[in-house]
């Protein structure tokens, strides 16, 4: 969702009319470091050997990239907006599924965004509330929460044409043992049980994407692997549910992104509840949240899911009025003005 997020709000500001610049570690410049044009005002350029003073501003994606910001000379530019999906504490706290080292590595990276940061963009109301408890009040919080495409590709053929049980998906990530094994271990065993309840009904629960998949039990789950971000949407265009679970009783401040994209898809959703975006689940008319934890209640409404009557159309045009990328960049355009180009290094 990094990688996404990243491409897909730098495309919504150039839409705006600003010339945006990624900047990126990638092989091809060891051997020409000619911008790549990606779009009308948006291009790759080498992050190696870049001069953060020829922007007016520096914008930064989670923690890894004001920590790459930082890694490469460009921590005391006078206009940095960074954005961070999840809001650690200086502790170990309930909600926030970072633990011990990694959780101490995000927050010394908070703390200097903090310092150094003009504006600070968080997800969620529950992420400003946490900022300011642990940091103190600040001006410059922004509230940004994770979008969705305003354009998807057309259906194409089914990518279940061979199954003949109706399709409940699990799409995202299942984290990996070496950041976060306690959401993976979580994740995973509630997967494990859904598709376990769902054994001998019409449907079947598959799982779609990346992180560590080896407890996974096939018997219950099937995985279908990985896929490009593009053809991702094939699959969620001919699923029948999509289901969202959580890392743990409730997510302190991070949000749940394939809400808005089974959402745009026109799938209908059925979420734990517990999520800071879990209202939209609720306010598209598409689908259900269901208690914390009760994976029989959610497998009840996966099989309701899929045998109701929905209006689809509805769902979707609430989600392009409201949570799309570009609706999401314009609350960029009420600070951008502020920004004075600077070259005093």
């Amino acid at each position: 969702m990094s990688g996404i997020r990243w491409q897909k709000m730098s495309e919504a500001l150039a839409r705006l009319g600003h010339e945006v610049d990624i900047a990126t570690d990638e092989s091809r410049w060891d051997l020409d470091r000619t911008p790549v044009v990606m779009a009308d005002r948006l291009r790759r350029v080498p992050l190696r050997g870049i001069r953060w003073r020829h922007y007016d501003v520096v914008k930064t994606l989670f923690h890894l990239g004001f920590e790459t910001l930082a890694a490469f000379g460009g921590a005391r530019h006078r206009f940095i907006i960074s954005k961070l999906g999840s809001v650690v504490g200086p502790q170990d706290m309930a909600g926030i599924y970072f633990y011990g080292a990694v959780r101490k590595r995000l927050w010394k990276i908070q703390d200097e965004v903090h310092r150094t940061s003009r504006f600070v963009t968080l997800l969620s109301p529950a992420a400003i509330e946490l900022w300011r408890q642990v940091h103190g009040a600040r001006e410059g919080i922004l509230l940004v929460p994770g979008a969705v495409d305003q354009e998807i590709p057309a259906a194409g053929a089914s990518p279940y044409a061979a199954i003949r049980s109706k399709v409940c998906i699990f799409s995202g990530n299942l984290y990996f043992p070496d950041s976060q094994p306690e959401a993976n271990r979580e994740l995973v065993r509630k997967l494990n049980a859904v598709g376990r309840l769902l054994e001998g009904s019409s449907v079947r629960l598959y799982f779609l994407g990346t992180g560590d998949t080896s407890a996974l039990d096939s018997r219950y789950v099937t995985n279908l692997g990985s896929c490009s971000f593009a053809d991702s949407w094939n699959y969620l265009q001919h699923a029948d549910v999509g289901i969202v679970v959580s890392a743990g009783p409730f997510m302190h401040n991070n949000e749940s992104t394939k809400i808005y994209h089974y959402l745009r898809a026109g799938l209908p959703v059925v979420s734990e509840q517990g999520f800071p975006n879990d209202h939209v689940v609720r306010e598209s008319g598409l689908g259900f949240v269901v208690p914390s934890g009760d994976m029989s209640g959610l497998v009840g409404r996966v099989l309701e899911a899929t045998s109701t009557q929905w209006n689809r159309e509805a769902a979707i045009r609430y989600i392009l009025d409201h949570h799309t990328w570009d609706c999401r960049a314009r609350i960029y355009q009420t600070v951008l003005p502020q920004a004075r180009r600077w070259f005093g290094f």
